[in-house]
């Protein structure tokens, strides 16, 4: 019988959710619901299993870990991003690794026009300026009738560009793998910077989108601008961007990620009074943990079945 085993479940989200029971039931399954904390750690737990399904993106799967496990057929990553996993390793030593795509997809979305509007109608400034007994008149932005530059589009920024448009926002897009069909008007990255009231970024994270907006596209954006990042933070140059907005050559921006996280208490961010942040929380709802979770366990039933499913990495074959 197969066995399974969960090395990483802190906050636990996988220990109480609805999909945990009738898996246990199924397999033998071992549960860790605290971090690893180191490689070794890692190992130690996963060594002795078949299947793995991972919680959180700060567990790394490299070369030695999967040299070091070599039981291990499958790797069930709950999330879409794939950063904490060498995928061409786990190739070479015969893992197969999954994901769970879309299924936050409408809760990031939600979160990306939730920080648009609080950044353009300065709503955490004004608050405080409310609490703090004055009566501030006229800082906001509108929305309607402005650019909004979408890049990337995947499941979420599919999304968010339907809400965009929803709220009466003209929709422009760069995408990897351009396609007409999609119902966006696509343009050269260029010319989404330079054009765009609103860029979001909405890439996943690998070495050729790794520093993708940098020095150059905060530039060239204009200075009313407001950027958006709920993908990953290493997809941004963080001090290129820090600079844009102590100049304001930027006006704004809304941040989900960050190059380091949870951020230090000393980063520069924390000191800008043009930008709204928040914990890596994007996906993060009721609904959207119970699907992902059930998915990531769907995927290890599918393998074991022999139809895999959301693969980003197979055996590499000889």
């Amino acid at each position: 019988m197969v066995t399974i085993v969960i090395p990483d479940d802190f906050p636990a989200v996988m220990g109480p959710c609805e999909a945990y029971g009738p898996m246990a039931e199924r397999h033998p399954v071992t549960y860790f619901e605290s971090l690893p904390g180191s490689e070794a750690t890692l190992i130690e737990r996963i060594r002795d299993f078949e299947a793995v399904i991972n919680i959180r993106s700060s567990t790394k799967f490299t070369e030695s870990v999967f040299a070091s496990c070599p039981r291990m057929k499958v790797l069930s990553i709950w999330g879409t991003g794939t950063d904490n996993v060498d995928l061409k390793a786990a190739a070479r030593h015969g893992v197969t690794v999954t994901n769970t795509p879309g299924v936050a997809a409408i809760s990031i979305a939600e979160h990306c026009l939730m920080l648009t509007l609080v950044v353009a109608r300065r709503v955490v400034g004004l608050h405080q300026q409310v609490v703090a007994g004055a009566w501030p008149r006229g800082q906001s932005v509108q929305l309607r009738g402005k650019t909004l530059g979408i890049i990337g589009l995947g499941a979420i920024g599919r999304q968010f560009a339907k809400l965009g448009e929803a709220v009466g926002m003209r929709v422009i897009a760069w995408t990897m793998n351009p396609n007409p069909a999609l119902g966006f008007t696509l343009v050269d990255r260029d010319t989404l910077l330079r054009e765009s009231d609103v860029v979001s970024l909405h890439l996943r994270q690998s070495p050729e989108t790794t520093g993708f907006i940098g020095a150059h596209e905060f530039d060239i954006m204009k200075r009313s601008a407001i950027f958006i990042n709920t993908a990953r933070g290493p997809i941004v140059d963080e001090a290129a961007m820090i600079e844009a907005l102590k100049a304001r050559h930027i006006a704004g921006a809304g941040l989900d990620v960050f190059h380091v996280e949870p951020l230090p208490s000393n980063h520069d961010l924390l000191a800008l009074d043009n930008v709204v942040l928040t914990p890596h929380c994007a996906g993060v709802t009721p609904e959207v943990l119970e699907a992902g979770l059930a998915l990531a366990i769907e995927n290890v039933e599918a393998y074991l079945n022999g139809n895999p499913q959301h693969v980003v990495a197979r055996p590499e074959t000889t």
